[in-house]
């Protein structure tokens, strides 16, 4: 055995062993600029693959980096894994526990779309857990006669904010791309923007909610209802009132009955 060929196997070894560490960490597709690195390092043996071969197998590997594979779950995955290795805002990659990327039916007709995790989100890794979460609860059982896995759940930010403040214009726009890659896949037929941060980057606006709800909006096709977060609803409980009306009037765009109110 010569030298070239004793190099070829311990590059073997190391990638297999660096795989076999990715796999046990739930990466199952190395990105773009990491292949190149292993290819750059590795003699470059003659290519031996058919083309239409290898023109399918890029096809593939493109839709599932860019998330647009044919299969809406598998989409997810691959944007949930960029958003968990995300550090385009620095404050936010530096202080938090874990992304927040979504919840629910990848095929569902319905998304709810909030403005960014809190600490109970944070601690968790799921949108919509704590108090504001469980009067969304209320709004889609009790308000709407769904279940919170008929609809997908998802925030503009995929970080906390420190403090709970609002997000910044800049970190709004660093996770743009991640909330319109996931609406894209899941393609919604209804939106239903919880608060002023969602409603206005969804629809790129400066109106305040107040004037954006009662009416129905739209979104690359999808209709699109304003209402108050869930978080102002428990800070203004004369609020539930408007947020009613909001529901009536998604349900009708929806075609779906109104379901009598226990609460009252």
């Amino acid at each position: 055995m010569d030298e070239t060929d004793t190099s070829i196997d311990r590059i073997k070894r190391i990638v297999v062993q660096r795989l076999e560490s990715l796999g046990r960490a739930g990466v199952t597709q190395l990105p773009r600029r990491a292949a190149t690195a292993i290819e750059a390092s590795s003699p470059q043996p003659k290519p031996t693959t058919a083309e239409p071969t290898r023109a399918v197998k890029q096809e593939s590997t493109d839709d599932m980096k860019t998330g647009r594979s044919k299969d809406k779950a598998t989409g997810l995955a691959v944007v949930q894994k960029e958003v968990a290795a995300c550090t385009r805002c620095e404050e936010l990659a530096c202080s938090r526990t874990q992304t927040v990327f979504g919840v629910g039916d990848p095929k569902a007709k319905l998304c709810f779309f909030g403005e960014a995790p809190g600490a109970d989100e944070d601690r968790l890794g799921e949108p919509f857990v704590g108090r504001a979460g469980k009067m969304l609860n209320d709004i889609i059982q009790k308000g709407m006669g769904l279940e919170r896995s008929d609809v997908y759940i998802l925030n503009v930010l995929k970080c906390r904010p420190p403090g709970n403040r609002n997000p910044s214009p800049e970190e709004s726009a660093n996770c743009r791309e991640f909330f319109e890659r996931q609406l894209e896949i899941i393609n919604p037929k209804f939106i239903c923007c919880l608060g002023t941060v969602a409603a206005q980057n969804l629809l790129e606006t400066n109106i305040a909610v107040g004037k954006l709800r009662g009416k129905v909006h739209e979104y690359r096709g999808a209709k699109v209802v304003v209402t108050y977060h869930p978080s102002y609803l428990l800070r203004n409980p004369s609020a539930k009132k408007f947020t009613w009306d909001d529901i009536q009037l998604l349900l009708g765009e929806m075609g779906l009955p109104v379901p009598e109110r226990t609460d009252r």
